[in-house]
């Protein structure tokens, strides 16, 4: 069997750190590409990590190279409060990403997207994540993936105490989200890595998966 390499963007954030196990343990993956603007030190042979400024992701073209990308690339409002700077990174990062692995002939490409986007919304947030989605089916890669969760939930380095709120109250409210309105459930970002784990070695055309949808796939 051929070895793949793995290339992760966002691997310092919660659902691609989680993806990067999931990964490093799989003996498909030979090689495991990390860009980011951080070192994550990680101590696997696997790993090779690129570093700088990835909203100018075109610097690392040459080696930008592999069979799959996963694209866990994402800000909050609280971290990023100029909105050409969040565009910068939830459209531009996924979008130039996606154009390389065109580019560079990779067959798979997944993004972490949002529930609710959409190109056409007034609310800026789902706007940016519809655009997003758009600029990545544009590529026309082979394999394309694009998962919607709802609100993410997991042990994080950092406090959010938005985050934590809504996540309360959507656990209250969860056993009341049945039928359509069960992809409105939190989801947990290990579900999300898994789901993204388990469709690199699938073939989805161009596909978007809304939250349930991602939990069915992480545990099935």
């Amino acid at each position: 069997m051929k070895k793949k390499t793995a290339i992760i963007i966002g691997a310092s954030g919660l659902t691609g750190g989680l993806l990067l196990q999931n990964i490093i343990y799989d003996e498909q993956y030979e090689n495991i590409k990390l860009f980011s603007r951080r070192s994550i030190n990680h101590s696997s042979t696997k790993v090779k990590e690129f570093i700088g400024d990835i909203i100018n992701l075109d610097q690392f073209e040459s080696d930008f190279k592999g069979d799959v990308v996963f694209c866990c690339i994402g800000t909050t409002k609280a971290k990023t409060k100029d909105q050409s700077i969040y565009k910068n990174i939830d459209y531009g990062i996924p979008a130039k990403a996606a154009l390389l692995s065109k580019k560079n002939h990779i067959k798979t490409f997944m993004v972490v997207s949002a529930l609710g986007a959409d190109s056409n919304s007034s609310v800026f947030y789902n706007r940016t994540k519809g655009e997003m989605e758009t600029a990545v089916s544009s590529a026309e890669i082979t394999n394309t993936y694009i998962l919607r969760p709802s609100l993410i939930v997991g042990k994080r380095s950092e406090f959010r105490l938005g985050e934590r709120f809504a996540s309360v109250v959507m656990s209250i409210m969860a056993p009341l989200m049945i039928g359509k309105l069960k992809k409105y459930r939190s989801i947990n970002a290990e579900d999300i890595a898994n789901c993204m784990y388990r469709l690199s070695n699938s073939q989805g055309d161009h596909t978007i998966i809304e939250s349930d949808e991602i939990k069915f796939i992480a545990n099935h």
